[in-house]
């Protein structure tokens, strides 16, 4: 049996994004290793709950980026995705930023990894530009304290 913590869907998320985050091709590689087909599909999940979060605590407390920004860090954060996703990301990244959601969600419908690349890539921009990077990394540290939380102490309905 082994000793190794048992990795989550929000392990393997959260893990992905902080990759992203610090341009680590090793480590994006390394969070998303060994996923069957419904781990791909729960960490999509994931990443999407971490989109839709961020997209609203920018919304909610008026924070904008600036495009220059966006496209700074689209282009820093995608360099460590895997090749054959590294352009369509990007450009589908800076097509969203103008305003043309239709090219994300082409690029993240074509398979179930390029969308959660381009998930965790997403929630990568948004919070560099948001936040920096500490920011950013302080709130994964939350989202995973919360994650965790739930997972070993589910709420109940009563």
């Amino acid at each position: 049996m082994s000793d190794a913590p048992h990795r989550t869907s929000y392990d393997a998320a959260l893990d992905a994004v902080r990759g992203y985050a610090h341009s680590d091709a090793v480590a994006v590689r390394e969070a998303l290793a060994d996923l069957d087909a419904r781990a791909w599909t729960e960490v999509y999940a994931v990443l999407g709950g971490l989109l839709r979060s961020t997209i609203s605590i920018m919304e909610l407390t008026g924070r904008h980026w600036k495009l220059d920004d966006l496209v700074r860090y689209t282009d820093e954060v995608s360099a460590a995705a895997p090749p054959h996703y590294e352009f369509a990301m990007a450009e589908a990244t800076r097509a969203w930023a103008r305003g043309d959601q239709s090219t994300m969600r082409a690029a993240s419908g074509q398979d179930i990894q390029g969308a959660v690349h381009m998930s965790a890539i997403g929630v990568a921009v948004l919070g560099l530009a948001l936040w920096g990077r500490s920011g950013l990394l302080d709130v994964l540290e939350e989202f995973r304290a919360t994650a965790d939380a739930l997972v070993h102490d589910p709420p109940t309905v009563a």
